[in-house]
């Protein structure tokens, strides 16, 4: 176990300060997130460098459309969450412990592993992914530094609940990120994931300053799929920037939440409602037509068609339409601005 960073001693308590849930932990006790225990006085990382899953993955599958389309990263993960969620769409790596991880690598592991993949060139960095990379903290913190160093880019897929210093720290060597919007009202947190909507938010708006950011929502009927509150989270995001990629997502039953599968004419009257806020809307866990290809916003040029995880990119020059000549907010690796 490796010394974890962000805590403090109250009494005969060590209070976590990673994210806001605040565990308040005893000698022996573990926190919420199942990754940080109390030792001799002291709280420790338990899944520093435990590696559950590494895998050459296609960059659209985090999801990430808009950010070195066509490209793979290699993807990490490891054991833990400090959300809660009912409908987890992977939690035998969110709710399992250190046995699902049980190879372990330092962060010069990783650079070795992304050289053997033929350097940035072909593998332009990692996606921390799978389970919460939140929690993983000290791991992706000092991992993420090393690459930055040599030239590799740093994606995290995460829900976004994290206390703002310990992000403020890791942020300037992160390049893109994938938010999980769980929904737009705290109630659903609270019940369903056990944490709450403002911490996220706050994530979200500190991130677009700094890096590229594309959210995701998972759908689930009668429950977050609402149509004014998923019209308020577009207007939101839209207010930080209408070139913000969102991914409406189709629930499927999972874990403890036996709910139908997300009708497809919720997730197309949330598309549409979406896009009255944001120019790129797209459509995940389902097979429609163009439901996942990028088209120009200004003349409906088809620029990127998609195909499962599949692509062709159709009609860009560079950052711009070929056809209409628009801007397009899109970050392939000779048009980085980052």
């Amino acid at each position: 176990m490796q010394i974890a960073r962000f805590y403090q001693k109250k009494d005969d308590l060590v209070e976590c300060l990673l994210c806001p849930r605040g565990c308040r932990l005893k000698e022996g006790q573990v926190g919420a997130c199942g990754a940080r225990e109390v030792k001799s006085g002291e709280l420790y990382s338990t899944n520093y460098g435990c590696l559950a899953a590494a895998n050459r993955d296609p960059i659209e599958k985090k999801p990430l459309y808009h950010y070195y389309p066509g490209h793979s990263v290699l993807s990490l993960g490891t054991f833990g969450c400090n959300l809660q969620c009912s409908f987890c769409q992977n939690w035998t790596l969110a709710r399992g412990g250190p046995e699902q991880a049980p190879k372990r690598v330092g962060p010069g592991d990783v650079l070795q592993m992304l050289e053997r993949e033929g350097g940035p060139g072909n593998v332009p960095g990692v996606a921390y992914t799978y389970n919460e990379p939140i929690i993983w903290y000290e791991f992706v913190y000092d991992t993420a530094r090393l690459l930055h160093e040599h030239g590799y880019k740093n994606i995290l897929v995460t829900n976004g609940y994290i206390n703002r210093e310990p992000f403020e720290e890791l942020l300037p060597y992160i390049d893109a990120m994938n938010v999980d919007i769980k929904a737009f009202n705290d109630d659903f947190y609270s019940e369903y994931c056990r944490g709450r909507k403002g911490p996220v938010i706050e994530t979200v708006e500190k991130a677009v300053q700094a890096c590229h950011v594309e959210a995701t929502c998972l759908l689930i009927p009668s429950v977050n799929d609402d149509p004014a509150e998923q019209e308020e989270l577009a207007r939101w995001l839209g207010s930080l920037n209408p070139d913000l990629v969102l991914h409406y997502s189709r629930y499927f039953p999972q874990y403890k939440l036996d709910k139908p599968p997300t009708p497809v004419e919720v997730l197309e009257r949330s598309k549409e409602l979406a896009q009255k806020h944001l120019r790129y809307v797209f459509l995940g866990n389902i097979d429609l037509p163009g439901a996942s290809d990028t088209t120009c916003p200004c003349c409906g040029n088809l620029l990127i068609k998609r195909t499962f995880y599949r692509i062709s990119l159709e009609g860009l020059d560079g950052n711009y339409c070929n056809n209409c000549g628009s801007w397009i907010n899109i970050i392939m690796p000779d048009t980085d601005e980052k």
